[in-house]
């Protein structure tokens, strides 16, 4: 494949190679961390404890149970710019999220890792006015404890350290030159993407532009679809979308292989979900001589049929299984990290030196440490991020833990979003997402949104 995208997407992305923050942006007054206790904070719904040692101050808060519970800390900074905010924490019940305000505008959820003690996780930049701002934690998943809030000038990002070495060292040129195209604009344009290809036509009438990438399910491959009458033309489509020049994701809403429970509410064709099956992907991955594990390899064998057209028309393709795993609300992800990890490298080496696919470019969906499976299948890491209605956040802390969780040596990207990031604020914010895919109205709802 020649770069022919290129030409398509210049007009779809936004610049950002221009933006520097230097100047006013500048911190310099305060060097020093500074902490604002919860415990201290205006409280709505919640209540002040300190039955679990380990908080700092005298207390913190708790009681994250009800939508609109939160605290609301006041912090004073000396001067104008770009802040690192921490929030000390506890989350004994599990892995959770709080959903982040600054001053009254949404920056996103952050995630809270399971910590039966007293921990602290990064929330990414904000950027604060000189004098007084307000940080607003409201429940969101609930569920945890907060101890207090840490802000610290930020220092400026250093130069990204991603290459052009795919995992899978006998890529297509194809595919090769695809990525090499993505780890050129990194940091410089963020890409557009929308994740129907129905949404296309819809989207150049409004706006008169196409965007840069279309996501394309491999769902109604799956062999417990199929047996029921199921047909896609997704990978037709993507040929076609790769005839006008496009960048095609592909991602896969598996359906479970067996187990279906197919009742109301848990039909058959819900057999990605969780709660609409009983194939346990712990017992299939830890027993490799098991009917569950051999039918697991032949669902990935099916989709491998599918992922070779491609590859026979030279199609590179963004390829992101066993999306949104750490929310459980998938079965791939309903047993924790080990086995959907397992899952992950099984499909890899399946897909990889089994069949010997070689026009993808691996991506991983996940920002938890815990679930990630490995800098060696893995050539981009991502998250998927669903803000309210109208609310246009950089999802900027997101987009820190992941730049830390592979210590800034591989690309980045939004992988799915609900209302788009504000290009302005991404800029403040230095959230250089190497692409974002707009979920429409016609795309499969997804748990994330609903959950």
């Amino acid at each position: 494949m020649k770069m022919k995208f290129a030409v398509l997407t210049a007009t779809m992305i936004f610049g950002l190679s221009s933006f520097v923050v230097t100047g006013s942006n500048s911190v310099k007054a305060q060097e020093t961390p500074m902490l604002f206790e919860a415990e201290n904070g205006v409280l709505h719904g919640v209540v002040v404890d300190s039955t679990t040692t380990g908080y700092s101050g005298t207390g913190y808060v708790g009681g994250f149970d009800q939508a609109d519970d939160y605290v609301e800390m006041t912090v004073t900074v000396p001067a104008y710019g770009l802040y690192d905010l921490s929030i000390g924490y506890s989350a004994p019940y599990g892995s959770k999220n709080t959903q982040l305000f600054l001053n009254g505008n949404s920056l996103g959820e952050v995630a809270l890792q399971q910590s039966s003690g007293f921990a602290e996780a990064p929330a990414g930049k904000v950027v604060l006015n000189a004098g007084a701002n307000t940080i607003r934690l409201v429940n969101d998943w609930g569920w945890y404890f907060i101890d207090y809030v840490k802000i610290q000038p930020a220092t400026k990002r250093p130069p990204h350290q991603v290459t052009k070495e795919l995992v899978n060292t006998d890529a297509s040129k194809e595919t090769k030159s695809l990525f090499s195209y993505l780890v050129d604009q990194y940091r410089n344009h963020i890409l557009s993407g929308q994740a129907d290809y129905s949404d296309l036509a819809w989207i150049n009438d409004q706006i008169g532009k196409k965007p840069a990438i279309i996501g394309f399910d491999l769902m109604d491959y799956s062999p417990s679809r199929v047996e029921r009458g199921a047909s896609s033309h997704e990978i037709e489509n993507a040929l076609e979308w790769d005839r006008l020049g496009g960048i095609a994701t592909v991602y896969w809403h598996w359906n479970a292989p067996a187990g279906l429970i197919d009742q109301p509410g848990k039909e058959w064709w819900r057999g990605f979900y969780a709660d609409a099956t009983t194939f346990d992907i712990a017992q299939a991955m830890g027993n490799p001589d098991s009917q569950e594990y051999k039918l697991l390899v032949r669902d990935i064998d099916t989709i491998a049929v599918q992922l070779k057209k491609l590859q026979d028309a030279k199609i590179p393709v963004l390829f992101r299984p066993l999306h949104e795993a750490e929310g459980g609300w998938f079965w791939w992800g309903a047993k924790g990290p080990e086995p959907a990890k397992k899952l992950y490298r099984l499909m890899y080496d399946r897909l990889t030196h089994y069949h010997h696919i070689n026009n993808l470019i691996w991506v991983w969906n996940s920002k938890s440490p815990d679930w990630y499976p490995g800098d060696d299948v893995v050539d981009i890491i991502s998250v998927d991020s669903y803000s309210q209605a109208g609310d246009y956040n950089p999802v900027s802390g997101s987009y820190d833990s992941l730049v830390n969780l592979v210590s800034d040596k591989k690309l980045v990207a939004l992988a799915e979003n609900g209302p788009i990031p504000d290009p302005d604020l991404l800029k403040v914010y230095e959230a250089y997402w190497s692409w974002f895919m707009t979920w429409g109205a016609t795309s499969l709802p997804m748990a994330s949104k609903t959950a």
